[in-house]
C-alpha cells in the first residue's frame, strides 16, 4: 500500500508522537475521506494536539479511541504502539489494514534505498554506510529510527535508514539493498515471544531485496537466515567473520587477501564495532563502490567518523578514571560488547534499570573468567547481582541510586580504569528517556568529584 491508496478512504493514525505526527501531515495531501489521530493512552488529555494538527486531523481518545480504530478502512500505527496490543488482534478479524508510516514510505522508495536493522549495531552500521557513500560521492539522505521519520525525509536520489524491530513489521517491501547486523532477543514484551521479535525484525529481509549484508560472526542471526535469499536467489553476503571477504584481522581492515587499511582507523572501540565496519564496507562494496581502488578516501573518511552519542561515549576525569556512558545499552549481549570493549584495563560496570525480566545467564557466562566489579543499580540491579554472586573474579556491590553507584566506583576503581554505565536495561521507571539517563550520569560524575 503506498500513500496514493490512502486517497478516499477513512484512514485513522494511531499515535500522535513524532511518528504519527509525519504520518498526518503526509496523509492529509492525499485527499482521504476522512483522517482521524487516535491516542488510546491514559493521559491522552495532555497530549498538545491543535491549530495545523487539529486541523488536519481530529484527536480521538479515551474512549472514542477504539471506536475510530475500528470503523477506519485503514490503521496507520506508529511504532510506539505494540505489537501485541488487543486492539490489533481484533482490527486484522475486522478486515481492517493495518500498515505504517514506514511501510507507506518504504512502497515508493524501496528501489533507492539501504535498510539496516539489528538487535545491536544498527545506528553505527548506518551513520557508517551513509558517511562512506558520501566520501565516496554518492549523496544520501540519512533517517529512521533515530533520526528523521521516513514520512519527513527530503527528496533524493538515495536513503540510508536505521529500522528498528517496531517499523520493520508491517514492511511488506524489502529495500533494494537489506543490512542485518545482530540478533538477540530484545523488546519482548512488545513483540510477544523471541520468536515473533525475530519474525519481525527480519520481516526487513522478506520481500526480495537486491541484496542482502549479514554479520557472519552472529550465529542466532545465521541460523535464523539460513533459507533467505535476494530476489537473484543468491544468500546474504557474509561479513566480519574468519573467512569473509570483509573482515578485520590482526589490527588490519583486508578485503579478500588485500589490506586496505589499520584498524586503528576507526577509533569505535570494541569487536563489535571493527564488525559493524566489515559490515558497511561489504554493503559499498555490494554497490558497486570499487572498495580497493578507493581504499585512501575509505580510509580518511572512517578516520573522521565519529561515535554516536551514548554508545562507549568516553568521559575524562580529573581523577585519572575513565568514564564511560554506554546508557544505550537495554540488554546483557549489548553489555557484554561493551565489557568486552575495556577488558584490558580495570573495569568497574554499572547495571540496572527496569526490569524487563531479561535472561542475565548469558552475561554470567561471559564474565566467569574475568575480574572485575559490577554495581547494580535498581531495579533490576540486585536480580542481576544475584545472577553473578558466585563468580570468583566478580566483586559486586548494590547502589541506592546512579549518585551512589558513581560515589562507590569511585572509591573501588583503581587509578587508571574505567568505570562504565552500560545498564543492560532500559531507562524508564526512574528516568525519562536514556537522555536523561546520560544526564544523571554526567552529573553524577561532576558531583562526586573530590
Amino acid at each position: 500500500m503506498r500513500l496514493e491508496d490512502l486517497r478516499g478512504r477513512s484512514v485513522a493514525v494511531w499515535g500522535t508522537g513524532r511518528e504519527g505526527r509525519a504520518a498526518v501531515t503526509a496523509i492529509a495531501k492525499r485527499g482521504p475521506a476522512r483522517l482521524i489521530a487516535v491516542d488510546d493512552s491514559a493521559n491522552y488529555l495532555a497530549t498538545p494536539w491543535e491549530d495545523a494538527f487539529a486541523a488536519l486531523a481530529p484527536l480521538a481518545g479515551g474512549e472514542h479511541a477504539q471506536a475510530a480504530l475500528y470503523t477506519a478502512d485503514v490503521v496507520v500505527r506508529s511504532p510506539g504502539v505494540p505489537l501485541t496490543h488487543p486492539y490489533l488482534v481484533e482490527l486484522r478479524n475486522r478486515g481492517v489494514t493495518v500498515t505504517s508510516g514506514t511501510a507507506l514510505w518504504m512502497a515508493a522508495n524501496a528501489a533507492k534505498t539501504v535498510g539496516v536493522t539489528g538487535s545491536k549495531g544498527k545506528s553505527t552500521t548506518s551513520s557508517l554506510i551513509s558517511h562512506l557513500l558520501a566520501a565516496v560521492g554518492q549523496p544520501n539522505a540519512y533517517g529512521g529510527n533515530i533520526g528523521i521519520p521516513l514520512l519527513d525525509l527530503p527528496e533524493s536520489d538515495l536513503y540510508v535508514l536505521e529500522l528498528s524491530s517496531y517499523q520493520c513489521a508491517d514492511l511488506s517491501d524489502s529495500p533494494r539493498v537489506a543490512v542485518v547486523t545482530s540478533l538477540f532477543p530484545e523488546h519482548l514484551d512488545s513483540h510477544g515471544s523471541e520468536e515473533a521479535y525475530y519474525r519481525d525484525k527480519l520481516n526487513l529481509l522478506g520481500y526480495g531485496p537486491e541484496l542482502i549484508v549479514v554479520n557472519a560472526e552472529d550465529e542466532r542471526l545465521r541460523d535464523e537466515i539460513r533459507r533467505v535469499i535476494d530476489s537473484s536467489g543468491f544468500p546474504p553476503v557474509p561479513a566480519a567473520a574468519e573467512d569473509s571477504r570483509f573482515r578485520v584481522e590482526d589490527g588490519t581492515v583486508f578485503c579478500s587477501d588485500e589490506p586496505l587499511f589499520p584498524r586503528s582507523a576507526l577509533t569505535l572501540k570494541g569487536k563489535h564495532n571493527e564488525r559493524n565496519l566489515s559490515v558497511a564496507l561489504a554493503v559499498l562494496d555490494g554497490m558497486g563502490v570499487d572498495v580497493v581502488g578507493r581504499r585512501d578516501e575509505l580510509e580518511a573518511a572512517v578516520r573522521s567518523f565519529r561515535g554516536l552519542p551514548h554508545r562507549l561515549t568516553e568521559i575524562e576525569d580529573a581523577s585519572g578514571l575513565t568514564f564511560v556512558d554506554d546508557t544505550l545499552s537495554t540488554s546483557p549481549y549489548s553489555a557484554i560488547h561493551a565489557i568486552e570493549a575495556y577488558e584490558n584495563r580495570p573495569l568497574t560496570v554499572l547495571v540496572g534499570g527496569a526490569d524487563r525480566g531479561l535472561d542475565y545467564a548469558p552475561l554470567r557466562a561471559f564474565l566467569e573468567p574475568r575480574t572485575l566489579t559490577v554495581i547494580g543499580l535498581p531495579d533490576s540491579g540486585p536480580r542481576i547481582l544475584s545472577e553473578l554472586a558466585t563468580l570468583p573474579g566478580v566483586r559486586t556491590q548494590l547502589a541506592e541510586d546512579l549518585f551512589d553507584a558513581v560515589r562507590i566506583a569511585r572509591e573501588v576503581t583503581p587509578a587508571g580504569g574505567v568505570v562504565l554505565l552500560s545498564p543492560a536495561a532500559p531507562s524508564y521507571g526512574r528516568f525519562r528517556n536514556f537522555e536523561h539517563r546520560s544526564e544523571a550520569f554526567l552529573q553524577a560524575i561532576t558531583d562526586t568529584t573530590k
